[in-house]
């Protein structure tokens, strides 16, 4: 039996990271390749008052695992945002795709109704599951990692859409 909550998260939450690794390796060869240094890209954004590369990686990070834990009724892993390389970034995602992973369908089964609060600024937002998946977390990923995507496009990193989608199948 299909379970909605499970199918239209878990798996694009890993797709969407798996995606971002790659998009991450091919930033590291074109720093390698042109000789400049990576904490150039590393620290790159696309205006001055939006977060750098780095930044945006770990949030797409705190999104899934968030979405993930909070979907599922569990504690959320909190992760030190330490990383300085792309190798550290590639870390975290792994990291982050390994503990998604391991949430299984029936922890998502009755998590469209559930209530899901968070901190937003200086208030609690409290979610119904199913809208905090499709309008609130999925947004987020998508936003975070399509700004990592902007930023290295952005910079000369020879990347097209078929990097940002990944493989079709």
């Amino acid at each position: 039996m299909s379970n909605a909550m499970y199918d239209h998260s878990i798996p694009v939450f890993v797709k969407m990271l798996g995606n971002l690794s790659a998009i991450l390796d091919k930033a590291a060869k074109h720093c390698e390749a042109k000789k400049i240094d990576p904490n150039a890209l590393l620290g790159a954004r696309l205006f001055p008052d939006m977060f750098p590369l780095t930044r945006q990686v770990q949030i797409a990070t705190d999104q899934a695992k968030g979405g993930a834990a909070r979907l599922a009724g569990i504690e959320v892993p909190k992760y030190e945002d330490t990383e300085k390389t792309f190798d550290d970034l590639k870390a975290r995602i792994a990291k982050t795709i390994a503990f998604v992973n391991g949430i299984n369908p029936e922890q998502l089964a009755n998590s469209a109704g559930r209530d899901i609060s968070l901190p937003l600024g200086p208030n609690t937002v409290t979610f119904k599951g199913e809208w905090y998946a499709k309008h609130f977390v999925l947004a987020n990923l998508h936003f975070h990692v399509t700004t990592a995507y902007d930023i290295l496009r952005h910079n000369g990193v020879e990347l097209g859409k078929r990097d940002y989608i990944g493989s079709i199948g």
